[in-house]
C-alpha cells in the first residue's frame, strides 16, 4: 500500500503528519509512505529525522505584509503543479492525506485530478483556507474540534482529536534523565517556554524583560526561542549572568522537556494544546493575535473554562508575565488542579483512529 502525505510549513502541520505516518507503520510496516512538503520549511528537516522520505516543492503563500514578494508566486505555483503531477505519476499512491500548509494544495489537487481519493486532517478550530478549498474533493475530513460542519460537509467529518507524536503520547522518560539532558538543577522548579516551532516574539520579549528577576527567583527556565529569534537572544543573554536560563532555538527532546516542566508557558496553537493535555502540565497560554478568527484565544478559553489552564492576553504579556508565572510556580495546589483537569481533555489515540480510517478507505 502507498500513502502520500502532503503539507507542512509549521510544526502544527508537520508533527501531526508524522504521528499519522508512525501510526500507519505501526499497523503495517510494509506501507510505503511519501511526504511532500515545501522547500526550506521545517518538514524538510523533521520528516527525514523521523525516518520518512520527503520531496520538497517550491511552494509559498501570499505575502500580505510584503506585496512585492508575490510577483514570483504564479510561477512558483505553476512549477508546483507540474512537479506535483509528476510525483503522483511516479509514486502512484492509493490515497493522499492533506495536513494543511503551502504544499498541501498543489499535491492534493494533483492527486484528486488523477482520481486518487484524498482525505484531510484539520488541526484547528478555524479551518485553514487550503483545507476549505480541498474539502469539496475529499472523501473524509478528520477534525480536532467538534462543530466543524460550518466549514465542511457533516457527512465527511470524523472527529478524532489532534494526532500527537509517539514520543509525547508514550512518554516514559524520567525527571532525572531530563535534568541531565538539559543540565538543570534538580533542586529547582522548572518553567518551560514554548512559542511554537517558529518562536513567539511576545513571549520572548516578556522573558527578556524579566530574565534577571527569574534568575533571582530560585527557578530555572527551558526557553525555546524559535530559530528566527535565537541569535539575537543569545547575543543579549551573553551580557547577563543567568546560568539557570537555558535558551535554545528548538527543543529537540520535547518529551524530556514536558517531563521536567513544573509550569509551561505556551502559545495556544492546536498542536500545543493537544500535547499539553497529554503531558498533563499546568500551563499559562499566551494566544497569538496574528491568526485567523483569533482561533488561538478560542483554543485557550476552551481550557480556561474547564479550570484546566490560565491565559494572558498578548498585549498584557510583557507587563504581567513575571508575576503571573511566579504565582503559578509557587502555588502547588493550583498546579495540581490544572494538571488534573487538563488531563481529562486528552485524546491519546488520535493518530491510530486516523490511520485505521485511512486503511479502511484503501481496502474499499
Amino acid at each position: 500500500m502507498k500513502v502520500l502525505i502532503g503539507g507542512g510549513g509549521t510544526g502544527g502541520h508537520v508533527f501531526p503528519a508524522i504521528a499519522i505516518a508512525q501510526a500507519l507503520r505501526k499497523i503495517d510496516e510494509s506501507i510505503d509512505i511519501l511526504f511532500v512538503g515545501a522547500k526550506d520549511k521545517i518538514e524538510m528537516e523533521k520528516v527525514p529525522a523521523a525516518g520518512f522520505k520527503i520531496i520538497g516543492l517550491p511552494a509559498a503563500g501570499f505575502q500580505r505584509k510584503h506585496l512585492f514578494k508575490n510577483i514570483t508566486l504564479p510561477f512558483k505555483l505553476m512549477s508546483c503543479m507540474i512537479k506535483a503531477k509528476k510525483i503522483i505519476k511516479d509514486f502512484r499512491p492509493d490515497i493522499a492525506v492533506g495536513v494543511g500548509g503551502y504544499a498541501s494544495g498543489p499535491i492534493l489537487r494533483a492527486a484528486s485530478k488523477a482520481g486518487i481519493p484524498i482525505v484531510l486532517q484539520e488541526q484547528n478550530s478555524h479551518a485553514g483556507v487550503t483545507n476549505q478549498i480541498l474539502a469539496k474533493k475529499a472523501v473524509k475530513i478528520f477534525t480536532a474540534y467538534r462543530n466543524m460542519d460550518k466549514y465542511f460537509d457533516a457527512d465527511k467529518i470524523v472527529f478524532t482529536g489532534n494526532p500527537v507524536r509517539a514520543d509525547i503520547v508514550n512518554n516514559t522518560s524520567t525527571r532525572e534523565e531530563a535534568v541531565n539532558f538539559f543540565k538543570l538543577n534538580p533542586e529547582k522548579l522548572t518553567i518551560l517556554s514554548i512559542g511554537g516551532s517558529l518562536g513567539a516574539g511576545t513571549i520572548n520579549k516578556s522573558i527578556m524583560a524579566c530574565v534577571e528577576k527569574l534568575q533571582k527567583s530560585n527557578v530555572q527556565l527551558i526557553w525555546q526561542t524559535g530559530k528566527y529569534y535565537y541569535d539575537d537572544i543569545e547575543k543579549q543573554m551573553s551580557t547577563k549572568n543567568c546560568p539557570d536560563i537555558h535558551a535554545m532555538a528548538f527543543v529537540k527532546r520535547m518529551d524530556l522537556a514536558y517531563t521536567v516542566a513544573d509550569v509551561v508557558v505556551s502559545r495556544s496553537g492546536a498542536l500545543s494544546v493537544s500535547e499539553l493535555c497529554l503531558a498533563k502540565k499546568p500551563v499559562i497560554f499566551i494566544p497569538s493575535p496574528n491568526v485567523a478568527e483569533d482561533h488561538q484565544t478560542k483554543n485557550a478559553m476552551a481550557l480556561v473554562n474547564e479550570n484546566a489552564a490560565e491565559m494572558l492576553k498578548d498585549n498584557e504579556a510583557e507587563e504581567k508575565f513575571f508575576e503571573t508565572v511566579l504565582e503559578l510556580v509557587n502555588n502547588k495546589e493550583k498546579r495540581n488542579i490544572f494538571s488534573n483537569n487538563i488531563s481529562k481533555l486528552a485524546i491519546p489515540n488520535s493518530a491510530e483512529i486516523i490511520a485505521g480510517e485511512i486503511l479502511k478507505l484503501i481496502k474499499k
